[in-house]
């Protein structure tokens, strides 16, 4: 009877512990060698983002009126950038040197370039200007199971979800790879997405690339969740009563 109780506490503690290569591995579901075609993704520029905006022309003194004095003590950095940047505003408008308020919210930096060459050549200030505009405050924040979790800046065009949970130094063994929750900010609507790491469907979705302003939570798995709280002392429990027990036995 004794050795009946010890073989289930021993069993119980076991799977408690447990956790399966299907719950652990990424994208499961890719074949070797295979090859997809890639659609790289144009974020859309956003309220609170702050746009570098650098206008040229083939004479430079009909440009000056247009760009920002990046002359400064500290020299040129993006923190720098970043004070003399175009601050979105709550209505999704710049006011721009020269050509007054712009609405800039909602457009990708190619079509706002686009749209300054046409405002400038219009306007007759400037023939075939060249044009260059970047968000300079993009980041994403990672949360909850990975090893590193807080907010990362980036400048890219385009930066995936891996690179995101890379920044952060990827999931703990404890984070729950069939439950990713990406939380997202886009034209004054928030919506909450669930994706599955075990699984690739979900790269040719818009949720591949990452947005400015993205949040995502990885949360515990159950291993996890079973080494806090109170199944987590009935855990040690069952240890404490396992490890009893088997020096009972042998002593005996």
């Amino acid at each position: 009877m004794f050795k009946k109780l010890l073989y289930t506490l021993f069993a119980i503690t076991l799977l408690a512990s447990c956790t399966s290569k299907k719950e652990i591995l990424y994208y499961q579901d890719i074949q070797n060698n295979a090859v997809d075609a890639i659609t790289y993704a144009s974020n859309q520029i956003q309220v609170n983002d702050i746009l570098y905006i650098k206008i040229d022309a083939l004479i430079p003194d009909s440009a000056k009126p247009f760009n920002l004095d990046t002359s400064t003590s500290l020299g040129i950095n993006t923190e720098s950038l970043k004070v003399q940047g175009y601050l979105v505003s709550q209505e999704g408008t710049i006011v721009f040197p020269v050509l007054g308020t712009i609405k800039v919210a909602g457009k990708t930096t190619i079509e706002l370039q686009n749209m300054f060459i046409q405002m400038l050549n219009d306007n007759g200030y400037i023939k075939d200007a060249k044009v260059n505009v970047r968000v300079i405050n993009g980041k994403v924040t990672v949360l909850g199971e990975v090893r590193n979790p807080g907010t990362y800046p980036f400048q890219e065009q385009s930066i995936s979800i891996n690179q995101a949970l890379g920044f952060a130094g990827d999931l703990t063994i404890y984070g729950e790879r069939k439950n990713i929750l990406l939380i997202r900010e886009d034209n004054g609507l928030r919506s909450y997405i669930k994706l599955d790491l075990t699984a690739s469907d979900w790269f040719s979705s818009p949720y591949y690339y990452i947005k400015q302003n993205d949040v995502i939570v990885v949360n515990p798995n159950g291993a996890k969740v079973m080494q806090s709280g109170y199944l987590g002392n009935i855990g040690a429990v069952l240890g404490v009563l396992s490890f009893t027990a088997t020096m009972f036995l042998l002593f005996k």
